[in-house]
This record gives C-alpha cells, sequence and structure tokens, in this order.
C-alpha cells in the first residue's frame, strides 16, 4: 500500500486531466500589444544628437513637457504621457527617467525596462529608478545585476538593494550590503533593524541597537514592536520605559501588547495613563476585551469613545458573534454609520458559524462588494451546514463572475467534495489548483489528503501526502485516521513510525488515530500498548475519546469485563459515545444485558439519539425478543425519536445519483431490480444465505429476504455496475451503517462481477475484492 512516485508526478497528472476538461473562462489575459511603441535605441540616438543642434526649444519648454508626463502618470494616463513623449521635439534624461518612474508606479515594469534599456544616456537617478523597479517587481536578481553595473552609487541606491533583500527576508544578504556601504544613513540602520524586526531576528535586532546611541523614535518603536510580536513583554516595556521621548505608536504599541496577550488590567492602566488616547488605543482596548471574551468591558470602553472608526465598530461586532449573540451584532451593524467590506464580512461569518446559513446568504447578497473572504465564507457556511450542492455551485458561479480563486475558496470546495464523496469534481478541483499554482504547501496539500480519502481514493490520497514538501502534523494525523478509517492498520501504524522518525511530536489527534487503526484491525495488544505509555512517552493525557477507542477496542475483540472495568476506573464520567462504543461491542457479542445497560446510560444522556434505539432494536431482534423491539418502537414514538431514513448515492460521469431503500423514482429503476434478481440467484450459488435477523419485524423468512435485498447500497452498487465499463472501481456512500447483510452480499458481488467495491458507511470505509473485505469481518 505504501509507495513512492518523483515528486511532482501526481500533481502533473491532475493537471494533464484538466486538460480534457473545460477551462475556466472570463479570467483576464495578459496578450496584447502597446498602443503607443517606444522608438528604437537608434532612433533615440538620432534624434537626441540632432536635437543637440541649436533649437529654438528651451529648457523650459522641456520642463513644461516633463510636467505634463509626470502629472499624466500620477492619474494613471500612462498612454497619454507616452504620446507627450513621442512628440516631444528635444527631451532631456528628466524626461527619460519621468517615463521610467511613471511606468513603473502604474505597473508597467516592461516597458520602464525597455525605456531604460534604449535611453541614450543614463544619470544616477535613471539607475536607481530602475533598480528600485527590479526591486519592487520582486526580481532580486536582476536588481543586483543592475547593482553591480552601476557606473557609480549613492547612498539611495545602497538603500534600494538593502531594502530588496530585507523586504524578501534575505536578511543575511541585506547585513552584507549594510557593511559595505561607504555611507550609511538613517534609513540605512532602520532598514537594517526592521529587517531583522519582521524576520524574527529579535536578538540580531537588539545588537544592532545596542551599536547606537542616536536612534530616531521609529527605530525604538520598532524594536519595541518586534518584542510585542516575539509575546517578550517585559522586554517590551524596559524598552517602552527607557525612551527618550514617546509618541501615540509608543503607547498603543505597548497598549495592544498587553491587551493581546491577555494582560488587560496593565493595558487599561496604560491606557488611562497615555498622554494621546486615538482612536487607535481605544480600539485596541475593545479588541482586547473581545478576544479575551470581555464583552461587558469591551462595551463600555466602545460605548465611551469619542471617535469611532470602521475598525472600532467591526472590533465590537466580532464579540458579539464570537459569543454567538447575532441580534446584539446585528443591531450594532445596522447602526454603522460606515461599513466596510470586513463589517459585512463578520457578520456574513457569524450567520454561517452559527448555522443560519439564510442570514448569511442574505448578507451576502446584500453585499455592495465582495471580495475573496465573502465568497469563501459563504462556500464554507454551506459545506459546514451539509448544504454542499450550493457550495459548490457558489464556487462554479465565483469562478464565473471572475473573483479570485483563492486558496480558501478552493479547500472550501474540497471539502465539500470530501463530505459527499465526489471524487470525479475533487479530482477537476485538484487539476484546477495545479494551473493556479496552489498545489504546494500544507494547507491545500491538507485538504486534498481529506478529499482523496474520504472519497475512498487512500491510495490517491498517500500520493498527495508524499508530495508535500513540508508536512506538519495536520498531515501526519490526516495520513494516519485516513488508513484507519479505510481499514489499513498495518499502514497507518507505518506512518505513524515515520511521523516520530521525521522528529514530529505525536498530540492527542495522533494517538486517536493510532487506536482507531488498531480498533478497526483488531490489533488488541499493539493498541493497549499505546494507551498506557502515550503519557510516559509523548506528555499526552487520555482524554475521553482516547478511552472511547480502548473501549472499542477491546470490546470489539469479546473482552467486555476489561472494557467494563477501564470504564469505572476512567478519570471522568463516561459520555454517550463511550457507552455507545460499549452498547456496540454488546450487539457484536450478542451480550443483550450489558447492552440493555449501556442503552439506558445513553438514553439518559441524549434521548434524540436515534441510532442507539436501532442498535438495541437489532441486538433484540437478534435475540428473537419481538417484544421488546416493539416497546422500542413505540419508545421512540412517545419521545420523538425519528428514526434517520438510509440513503446512498454514487457518482457516475460527474453526476450524483442517490437511493432510498426499495427506491421507486430513479428513472432505471426496472433495469436495476431485474440486475439485482439476477445477482441475487448467482450469489445464492455461491452459498448467500440472506440475514434475516436484522429485520426488525415479525414477518415471514421470506418477506424478510424482500426487505433486505433491496436496501439503498444495494441498489447504488447495482446501478454502478450497469452504468461503468468493466473492471472500474465503484464507490458507494452511505448515511448510516452498513448492514450485515449487505455486506455479506458485497464480498460476493465483488466475486462475481471482478470488481473493487468501495463503500463509505457512517464508520469506516470497506474495500470488497474477490469475496472478501479489507476489514476481514472485524466490523
Amino acid at each position: 500500500m505504501l509507495r513512492t512516485r518523483p515528486f511532482g508526478q501526481f500533481h502533473g497528472n491532475c493537471l494533464r486531466s484538466l486538460q480534457t476538461q473545460p477551462t475556466y473562462d472570463g479570467l483576464p489575459t495578459t496578450e496584447g500589444t502597446t498602443p503607443y511603441p517606444i522608438p528604437s535605441k537608434k532612433t533615440l540616438t538620432q534624434k537626441h544628437n540632432a536635437r543637440k543642434k541649436p533649437s529654438n526649444i528651451s529648457d523650459a519648454d522641456v520642463v513644461k513637457w516633463n510636467m505634463a508626463i509626470t502629472s499624466y502618470m500620477r492619474n494613471g494616463q500612462w498612454e497619454a504621457a507616452l504620446r507627450v513623449f513621442n512628440d516631444m521635439p528635444r527631451r532631456s534624461v528628466v524626461s527619460f527617467n519621468a517615463m521610467i518612474s511613471g511606468y513603473l508606479s502604474n505597473e508597467k515594469f516592461d516597458l520602464a525596462r525597455d525605456l531604460f534599456e534604449k535611453m541614450p544616456e543614463r544619470d544616477l537617478v535613471s539607475w536607481n529608478v530602475m533598480l528600485s523597479g527590479h526591486v519592487k517587481n520582486r526580481n532580486l536578481g536582476a536588481a543586483r545585476v543592475l547593482f553591480d553595473k552601476m557606473p557609480e552609487r549613492d547612498v539611495v541606491s545602497w538603500n534600494a538593494m538593502l531594502s530588496g533583500y530585507a523586504q524578501y527576508g534575505h536578511v543575511d544578504e541585506a547585513r552584507k550590503i549594510f557593511e559595505k556601504m561607504p555611507n550609511k544613513n538613517e534609513i540605512s540602520w532602520n532598514g537594517l533593524l526592521s529587517a531583522y524586526v519582521q524576520n524574527g531576528r529579535i536578538e540580531d535586532a537588539f545588537q544592532l541597537f545596542k551599536s547606537k546611541t542616536d536612534w530616531e523614535l521609529v527605530s525604538w518603536n520598532c524594536l519595541m514592536g518586534g518584542y510585542v510580536r516575539k509575546k517578550r513583554l517585559v522586554d517590551a516595556r524596559q524598552l517602552f520605559d527607557q525612551m527618550p521621548m514617546r509618541d501615540a505608536v509608543s503607547w498603543n504599541t505597548m497598549i495592544t501588547g498587553y491587551a493581546q496577550n491577555g494582560e488587560l488590567s496593565e493595558a487599561r492602566r496604560l491606557f488611562e495613563e497615555s498622554p494621546a488616547r486615538d482612536v487607535f488605543a481605544w480600539t485596541s482596548m475593545v479588541s482586547g476585551y473581545v478576544q479575551h471574551d470581555m464583552l461587558a468591558e469591551a462595551r463600555e470602553i466602545f460605548d465611551n469613545m469619542p471617535v469611532k472608526n470602521p475598525v472600532s465598530w467591526n472590533a465590537i461586532i466580532s464579540g458579539y458573534v464570537r459569543c454567538k449573540r447575532m441580534d446584539i451584532a446585528r443591531e450594532l451593524f445596522e447602526a454603522m454609520p460606515c461599513r466596510n467590506i470586513s463589517s459585512w464580512n463578520t457578520m456574513l461569518t457569524g450567520y454561517a458559524q452559527s448555522g443560519d446559513v439564510a442570514q448569511a446568504r442574505f448578507i451576502f447578497d446584500r453585499m455592495p462588494q465582495r471580495d475573496s473572504i465573502s465568497w469563501a465564507a459563504m462556500i464554507a457556511g454551506y459545506a459546514q451546514n451539509s448544504h454542499s450542492d450550493e457550495a459548490l455551485q457558489l464556487f462554479v458561479e465565483m469562478k464565473r463572475e471572475g473573483e479570485r480563486l483563492t486558496r480558501s475558496s478552493y479547500t472550501c470546495a474540497l471539502s465539500t467534495c470530501a463530505e459527499i464523496g465526489a471524487l470525479e469534481l475533487g479530482k477537476q478541483l485538484h487539476g484546477r489548483l495545479v494551473k493556479a499554482g496552489f498545489e504546494s504547501g500544507c494547507y491545500v496539500g491538507n485538504a486534498l489528503l481529506v478529499m482523496y480519502s474520504k472519497c475512498g481514493s487512500i491510495e490517491e490520497a498517500y500520493d498527495v501526502f508524499e508530495e508535500i514538501q513540508q508536512k506538519d502534523t495536520v498531515s501526519w494525523n490526516t495520513m494516519i485516521a485516513g488508513y484507519a478509517r479505510h481499514g489499513f492498520g498495518k499502514e497507518a501504524l507505518v506512518i505513524f513510525e515515520s511521523m516520530k522518525a521525521a522528529g514530529i511530536i505525536p498530540d492527542d489527534v495522533t494517538m486517536v488515530g493510532v487506536m482507531s487503526a488498531c480498533s478497526h484491525t483488531g490489533l488488541v495488544e499493539r493498541g493497549t500498548k499505546y494507551f498506557h505509555s502515550m503519557n510516559q512517552d509523548y506528555g499526552i493525557t487520555a482524554n475521553s475519546k482516547h478511552y472511547t477507542c480502548m473501549i472499542d477496542l477491546l470490546g470489539r475483540a469479546g473482552r467486555l469485563d476489561e472494557a467494563q472495568n477501564l470504564m469505572r476506573n476512567m478519570p471522568f464520567e463516561p459520555d454517550g459515545a463511550t457507552w455507545g462504543a460499549l452498547l456496540g461491542a454488546s450487539r457484536i457479542h450478542g451480550n443483550t444485558e450489558l447492552g440493555e445497560q449501556a442503552a439506558k446510560m445513553i438514553f439518559e444522556m441524549e434521548p434524540k439519539n436515534a441510532g442507539m434505539y436501532v442498535l438495541l432494536s437489532n441486538l433484540y431482534a437478534a435475540s428473537g425478543r419481538w417484544g421488546d423491539v416493539r416497546k422500542m418502537r413505540l419508545k421512540m414514538r412517545d419521545k420523538g425519536v425519528k428514526k434517520v431514513p438510509g440513503y446512498s448515492w454514487v457518482e457516475v460521469q460527474n453526476k450524483t445519483h442517490t437511493f432510498s431503500v426499495g427506491d421507486s423514482v430513479h428513472p432505471e429503476k426496472d433495469k436495476i431490480y431485474a440486475f439485482l434478481e439476477e445477482l441475487d440467484l448467482k450469489m445464492k450459488r455461491e452459498g448467500y444465505v440472506s440475514s434475516t435477523k436484522l429485520v426488525l419485524h415479525d414477518v415471514e423468512e421470506e418477506e424478510k429476504e424482500n426487505m433486505l435485498k433491496y436496501h439503498s447500497e444495494k441498489l447504488a452498487v447495482a446501478f454502478a455496475i450497469l452504468s461503468t465499463p468493466a473492471g472500474r472501481t465503484i464507490r458507494v456512500m452511505k448515511n448510516l451503517r452498513v448492514c450485515e447483510d449487505c455486506h455479506n452480499a458485497f464480498k460476493l458481488i465483488s466475486k462475481i462481477v471482478g470488481r473493487l467495491l468501495i463503500l463509505r458507511d457512517s464508520y469506516r470505509f470497506h474495500h470488497f475484492s474477490g469475496g472478501s473485505c479489507s476489514c476481514g469481518d472485524y466490523w
């Protein structure tokens, strides 16, 4: 199961597969030609030489034209500036510099570079402007080549190069430039200090700061801000107290540092002492209280603010959103004198996270302007509240309207594909991700990993896992949990050992996945060892999920007494999930008395949990206690508990087909039922016997067989076999757990039709092939 491909091969295959799919439409292109071409260098030189001859064009005229060029460029009218430039009977170096600088400010880098290369003469300003252009264009290599070619340099040249290295994280290169500078000014010193601070090298920043005494106020604020970002508030406060003078930024930085890190009493004290409490200081206090769920204090500060800006309003609104007080958040939102896009996004996210998708969509539709965050929040709202179709439809609409598709929007769409098992659509999204250049990194990589795993393609999930270069804990945990849910416990443990070998420390989620892998595959001794050693080995204290996994592991293995003893010795009271594991084990091993005890506890904790009523009814039915089955049915009716209807779905040719038990609405129903009759005969020749004990009705055996024959998952599998080419893997999803009869039937069907059948139910995956299942009938 564990295999490797050359790095990038899987993503490349996804991109090539996309080439057969419709491409995005409506996206801007970079093709086109310049409407006003720049003359060649030869032409410009000839004109320049010709203009050296006496003429009646004065320097004042040239200055006016240069001013016109600058004015046009500042207003974004670069084409008009080019017309003036081309019509000038005489130009100076300043004319060229104005054009190059204007092109760069209007993001026309290629035009700036071409004109620079064609200049008849250049001065130092020309070189400095072009050097800054390369830096702004993120091309540090070209900037350095230009820098080294310069016939002369001044402090502006050196600072531009230093700034470029610093801005893009090349701090050591910035330091080398700084050390070589023949002359340094305050910009040089502040540039290196800022580079250290911005890149987290706070000790280097401090050493540089100590080497000089006449720092400007902005430098003191810069270093203090670095300490605050590193949460070194003692050092930040010491610097604050040593400052020869302070401005509003100094006070606000310190107040914000205390507020964001929970030291709100000290933040409040500084706030009261501050001689210049501006709107930023007030807002910092509001935000600090909101972040630590002190909403009453936040509201007091907000109500007393002499001046509020949109950030202040957004801060207090987000506080009520955090506390799920959407009614008050809505009142404040409606009272805002001036809303910005962040205000709308905060409300949209609040409604989506509280499950009120209708109100979230109402806000979304009212928005005067949307950004990628708006779209992603609405897509996530749909996805997280089981509105999968709407989520994917909105993703398509986002693309159609030309909105930039971000990593966040892609991951929301992938999450939706994972939930509904839409593998083909997920693959198309993967191809588009590669095309957009988003395939690298953990954020997207983990979303792809989850999608392939939940859609039943664990091999492709592993391919994605292998191609994540910088794997984080989530990557490892997702792969372990994926293998566990697919029933490949040994592979999950191999990944676990690799995780430790890579120096990644397991966390509590890791151990839940590891123990789940042991539970799904019956590795009782290894699971027990992990459970008892994880505190000593990794400092992880067992929580309710770990205990539930352990009880499930022991119970499935038939060690019910040990499972009960473990429950009695838990350091906290068992929850519904823990009792549910014991009830499930009781059903497997036919222990009705223990099952009744577990069910009684569950009904007290979760009286509306329909699944537990059904599980106990199955236990009664298997024991022939039909009177108790009827009592359970009456109890459910009296308590208003409704059994969740079972349904299954399968994706065929990019379309999802859904089936319920005894489905009579599917357009291919006649063919499906006829094919199931054929399969039933072939299975019986192979020794198949219906598990009629599972039918929760006291009726004749023949009627029980008919009731089992048309379960939703059987209809979905039959349709997929009829609708896809021979040999193709079939993946079916079900919202409830698969029943024993269907499980037995699928083993035989996989042998009869010669196909791999992968079934995802509410608990795990089953891979049926050649007459057996990956679970080894241990489920």
